[in-house]
């Protein structure tokens, strides 16, 4: 059974700094991507950065330098830095993979618990 476990989320001031992590346990063939994505109250969960298994980066609209995410694919694990954070980057942050469980199964899309960043003075 593939778990993500997301941690590193919490109250910080406009401008300010965090890092959210990732880390993925369980057995599974193989892994697609990894990645954050976040949700507000009434809206659709939306990407916020993610990182496919050959590398290449993708990000929102528009976070990309004040954001970025890192992966170890030793470790399983996806970090995503947040720098110069404003309040309408407060949201539930996710942790996202996409990993195919056993041989000759279709890739799933697993989900972290969620952690509540908050920016705000």
């Amino acid at each position: 059974q593939v778990q993500l476990v997301e941690s590193g989320g919490g109250l910080v001031q406009p401008g300010g700094s965090l890092t959210l992590s990732c880390a993925a346990s369980g057995s599974f063939i193989n892994m697609y991507s990894m990645g954050w994505y976040r949700q507000v109250p009434g809206k659709q969960r939306t990407l916020v950065a993610r990182v496919l298994s050959g590398g290449n980066t993708y990000y929102g609209n528009s976070l990309q330098g004040r954001f970025t995410v890192s992966k170890d694919n030793a470790k399983n694990t996806v970090s995503l830095q947040m720098n110069s954070l404003k309040p309408e980057d407060t949201a539930v942050y996710y942790c996202n993979a996409v990993i195919s469980p056993r041989l000759g199964t279709p890739p799933y899309d697993y989900w972290g618990q969620g952690t509540q960043v908050t920016v705000s003075s």
